[in-house]
């Protein structure tokens, strides 16, 4: 089996447009969650988001590509862009051949849909755009990265909800890892921040009126954000042979189905996931020094999640540094897992573990250490990436320090 590095990352989200402003927010614990801006808010009882504000569209694309493109997929080739020229790479020849786009995302083009069902139903237009298929359809975001870069390898989209960024992950580093292809590119993207999607996520009254707390006591539910994490997955020997800048080394990964409750999540789901993790890898138990947890803010995730950190990790569980991230750029969905990667890139490659921030009173239900309220420095060798989906989808990836 071949070593699987990354050697590019981009992103766009509410903390920022770019990796290196969104590291720099994490480490400073900044909020990107705020008012909601987009039409009919005042009929909504949720307010707020983790919303990307001051993206202009057409400072990155022509009006033909706007025709085409839903939000999720400009927010998905806007942060493409960024890990590419990062890498360095050039898709020429047979490395275009065997090069791929696997992402994730749940939502898809949700924009699109709100706005052509409002033209239908409620402004009585009888004829849409021509192009609202191949803007809603969930592959659109891949294709489009596909066809921007000449990557002609194999290419797909995994929606697992809140999951599905850390499925499409894994599935690229199983590709490079095998030798089906020496890179792939990878992450999420998601833009679910829109009246009816909002509206729709308003009825399962998990969210929070006005902020996002993960493991704190008095926590009140989860907070949408949107954007995008795309990442260039490369077989090691490939890039150390161009000298490339390796962030880190993803080691293993485990995906498993709690087979229980469409909503509900399950410990044994959760613990079979990260153990399964870690055989993957070949890494002990005891290497492990930072969790990026999945940590929604709901009573329910958090309490479950904790419980499976300490099954799993024993003793070891008081040394280990766990946080979410989702308290600053809130949950965005089959993005999340993408956007969260970086904070394991950042406590791996700069030594930062990124905050949990709105931690304001302990829950002896989640008696870990949550890195409360501000980045700390540390040396963490081995990270975990962990994403629990609505259905029992669960996806841990493992990554190493090099």
């Amino acid at each position: 089996m071949h070593r699987v590095v990354i050697t590019g990352a981009g992103t766009i989200n509410a903390l920022a447009s770019n990796v290196p402003g969104t590291m720099q927010a994490m480490r400073d614990g900044v909020c990107g969650i705020g008012p909601l801006d987009f039409r009919d808010t005042d009929r909504l009882s949720i307010r707020i988001g983790g919303q990307v504000h001051g993206f202009t569209p057409e400072n990155h694309f022509n009006r033909q590509q706007l025709s085409l493109y839903d939000r999720f997929t400009q927010f998905a080739l806007v942060a493409a862009r960024e890990a590419i020229v990062q890498s360095g790479l050039t898709f020429d020849d047979e490395l275009a051949m065997r090069t791929g786009v696997i992402l994730g995302t749940a939502g898809g083009g949700i924009g699109t849909s709100d706005d052509n069902y409002r033209a239908v139903y409620e402004e009585g237009k009888n004829r849409v755009h021509p192009f609202v298929v191949p803007r809603l359809m969930n592959s659109a975001a891949a294709s489009h990265i596909s066809m921007e870069w000449n990557l002609q390898g194999p290419s797909f989209t995994v929606s697992t909800a809140c999951a599905s960024s850390n499925h499409a992950m894994a599935q690229a580093f199983a590709f490079v890892r095998s030798g089906v292809s020496p890179v792939m590119i990878t992450g999420g993207s998601e833009s679910m921040l829109c009246f009816g999607g909002v509206k729709a996520w308003e009825g399962l009254r998990v969210m929070s009126r006005d902020a996002c707390r993960p493991f704190s006591a008095n926590r009140n539910g989860m907070v949408q954000g949107e954007g995008a994490g795309i990442f260039v997955f490369e077989e090691y020997e490939h890039a150390k042979a161009r000298g490339a800048d390796i962030l880190c080394e993803v080691s293993g990964f485990s995906m498993t189905s709690d087979a229980s409750d469409i909503v509900m999540p399950s410990r044994d789901g959760a613990v079979r996931a990260m153990r399964g993790a870690l055989q993957n890898a070949g890494i002990d138990r005891s290497e492990v020094g930072y969790i990026n947890a999945h940590g929604t803010g709901t009573a329910a995730n958090d309490r479950t999640e904790c419980a499976a950190v300490r099954e799993i990790f024993g003793s070891h569980a008081d040394a280990l540094m766990i946080s979410s991230t989702k308290s600053m750029h809130g949950h965005a969905i089959g993005a999340t897992g993408a956007v969260e990667l970086l904070a394991c890139i950042m406590a791996l490659r700069d030594g930062v573990v990124a905050p949990t921030i709105g931690h304001e009173q302990h829950d002896p239900e989640c008696d870990l250490d949550v890195v409360p309220n501000e980045a700390r420095e540390a040396r963490v060798t081995v990270a975990l990436s962990n994403a629990f989906a609505f259905g029992g989808m669960n996806a841990v990836l493992a990554l190493r320090a090099v």
